[in-house]
């Protein structure tokens, strides 16, 4: 036929397989598999600044979490997170400082920290206390849930929910009996 270009791309990898429409590599590396289509044109020119434009405004908007209504689910397994950061930093942190201590001059043996925190007022002591259970608590606890949802037991929603809260709650009658203990 006169006026028209047949392209005939060799592919090494036709050979009956399923991977009849793939491309050789020779194809992809001379850019000769890229699928083209043409531009279907208007007589009208028109900015393409403004195509563009009307084009986003036709786009789907991703969600966001700031539309989505908070759950346990969700909130639980941050809070997860959050605190197994908190307490394997704040260990990392204590060990170092205890390694680095005989260097610096510190004394962070436990005879000192004992004292030093003993010359702490009541409510300091609380609070100290509190700051270190709750993440403890919480962490412990909701592992002890994902424990048992690897056994299999505990995926409904409501079970998930039920689960979440007695977590929380637990969590913070936990850490507050821990924080009021001599």
């Amino acid at each position: 036929m006169k006026g028209s270009i047949t392209v005939v791309l060799h592919q090494p990898y036709a050979l009956g397989w399923p991977l009849v429409n793939a491309a050789s590599p020779i194809a992809i590396a001379l850019g000769t598999n890229i699928q083209k289509r043409h531009i279907s044109s208007t007589t009208k020119t028109s900015d393409p600044t403004k195509i563009l434009a009307q084009q986003r405004l036709n786009r789907p908007v991703s969600p966001h979490l700031s539309i989505y209504e908070p759950q346990i689910t969700w909130c639980g397994s941050i809070a997860n997170r959050i605190t197994g950061l908190v307490l394997s930093g704040s260990l990392y942190l204590w060990a170092t400082s205890y390694l680095a201590s005989p260097l610096l001059g510190w004394h962070l043996d436990s005879a000192s920290m004992a004292a030093a925190f003993s010359a702490l007022p009541i409510i300091a002591k609380v609070a100290l206390k509190g700051t270190v259970a709750f993440p403890f608590t919480y962490h412990s606890l909701n592992g002890l849930r994902h424990l048992m949802w690897d056994t299999g037991y505990g995926f409904t929603n409501e079970q998930v929910a039920k689960t979440g809260w007695m977590v929380v709650g637990l969590s913070g009658a936990c850490a507050l009996l821990l924080a009021f203990m001599y």
